[in-house]
């Protein structure tokens, strides 16, 4: 390695960086992506816990129960125990993911760097960042309508506005959303802190609001959908990856939010105290509400927007929309926001900022919904919906992104024994070149596998498990090509 200006310095478990006029005057480095001061790193496990629980606790993971009975072939209880199993599963990329930024205080395009290239990053990052930005989409749609609800049963004129109000409630919440992150990791830190035990409390309400109308022996006994006598097997892989799926994408960016966490001990208790329960609890209160539904408002209801908004009581319904709300911001911005505008900083950093990622970030996401926004201003009919967009495209696309996972766990773990030259991960050409040609293959076959598999219909299976073909395979072929480097 050549002569440098900058220091790093050991200190105890993590790296600290202190930066000289070689890293301040390379292209490939800015404040806002550099690596986190020891001082910064104050995420303890209950941070990390609230994080997890303020992402979880939303509108899709409400739908996930419905979802699997309904395009999985499932019963009600083989859902729910798929989707507990499958976030025990996504624990593993995530907790080992997270380890690099814990260590050296840097976020996930910083990290791809060392197994992608320091150009070659920008390929996987982009690709998450879209995803990210698909659901960021989403999820402001949702917290548009809750914002809707809430006005029109404070106002009745608001009420009368209908598709426009909902289109005015998404701008709405999009400043919001990009307000929080635009002030930076602490107040994430803070909104998760407060959002958690608030959206727990609506969770049972809720549960105390249906049970009464609701036989839950009953729902847990909803038979499978499935063909009679069809093994379970496949019908539960082909769920659990899809479940997998759904937290794909933090497996990857995860490094942007350990690298504030006090030690690994943190992020690693944090992650198994509130993604695994939550995610079960919750899946399971939307498949008790949707069943309680018709007996509630006189028909079956799987949003718990809309369904909350029958209540007829405007009372409840202004508090449990604020609640929503509160919960759509904290898992949009923890999800959604942070990781695209990481990548698009990571672009070019000398152009881009914090705060122009973000804005980057929230216009594709308007782009993106803007086909939806259309429809409820009543510009054209389509029979495209946000659901058939969230059960689709987005989970399929994320089963894409299983080769990266596979790729980054076995760069640090054992292609880089988990060491960086930490400096050199933000200068071209010394220790990490622009393009690593044993990452870009690793990826791009697995992907090519899955392609061929969804056009052709051959090799099915290996579309079918998706996630998990693509992130062994991808870690495999790279971890072949990079032996003896």
């Amino acid at each position: 390695m050549q002569a440098s200006d900058s220091r790093v310095n050991a200190v105890g478990e993590f790296f600290e960086l202190d930066a000289g006029p070689d890293l301040i005057d390379s292209p490939r480095y800015n404040e806002d992506i550099a690596p986190t001061k020891i001082a910064e790193r104050t995420w303890n496990r209950w941070n990390i816990a609230s994080l997890w629980v303020g992402m979880a606790i939303c509108v899709p993971t409400y739908t996930l129960g419905g979802v699997l009975t309904a395009y999985f072939g499932l019963s009600v209880t083989e859902a729910l125990w798929t989707i507990f199993i499958a976030n025990l599963v996504v624990l593993i990329p995530l907790t080992l993911n997270a380890y690099p930024g814990t260590r050296y205080g840097i976020p996930c395009p910083v990290v791809l760097r060392a197994s992608f290239g320091i150009v070659g990053s920008n390929v996987p990052a982009l690709i998450r960042a879209i995803v990210a930005c698909g659901w960021f989409g989403v999820q402001t749609l949702f917290g548009g309508i809750a914002i809707h609800l809430l006005l029109s049963a404070l106002f009745d004129g608001w009420a009368a506005l209908g598709g426009t109000g909902e289109v005015l409630g998404f701008f709405i919440f999009w400043v919001a959303n990009v307000t929080v992150v635009i002030r930076g990791s602490e107040s994430i830190k803070h909104l998760e802190t407060l959002a958690a035990p608030l959206l727990l409390a609506v969770a049972i309400g809720l549960i105390v609001w249906a049970l009464p109308k609701v036989s839950l022996s009953e729902v847990l006994a909803t038979p499978a959908t499935r063909p009679a006598g069809a093994p379970v097997a496949g019908y539960f892989m082909a769920a659990l990856t899809a479940m997998v799926g759904f937290w794909a994408t933090l497996s990857l960016n995860i490094p942007d939010f350990s690298r504030f966490a006090e030690s690994q001990k943190s992020q690693i208790a944090g992650q198994i105290i509130g993604l695994p329960l939550t995610m079960f609890l919750f899946s399971g209160l939307g498949v008790l509400l949707t069943s309680a539904s018709l007996e509630l408002v006189g028909e079956t209801i799987a949003d718990p927007i809309n369904l909350i908004g029958r209540i007829d009581s405007p009372v409840w319904v202004v508090l449990a929309m604020l609640m929503i709300v509160l919960a759509t911001i904290s898992t949009n911005t923890a999800a959604n926001v942070v990781s695209p505008t990481n990548s698009f900083q990571n672009i070019a950093p000398k152009y881009i900022n914090e705060t122009k990622g973000v804005l980057v970030t929230g216009l594709i996401g308007i782009a993106l919904m803007s086909w939806e926004l259309a429809k409820k201003l009543g510009w054209f009919a389509s029979d495209v919906s946000v659901e058939s967009l969230y059960s689709n495209w987005l989970l399929g696309y994320s089963s894409l992104l299983g080769p990266i996972a596979g790729i980054m766990i076995v760069d640090y773990f054992l292609v880089k024994k988990q060491h960086y030259e930490l400096a050199d991960l933000y200068i071209s050409g010394r220790t990490y070149p622009d393009w690593h040609v044993p990452g870009l293959v690793a990826f791009l076959a697995p992907v090519a596998l899955t392609v061929i598999a969804l056009v052709t219909g051959s090799i099915s299976w290996f579309y079918d498990y998706g996630w998990f073909t693509g992130s062994i395979l991808g870690g495999l072929i790279y971890w072949f090509m990079c032996r003896g480097k």
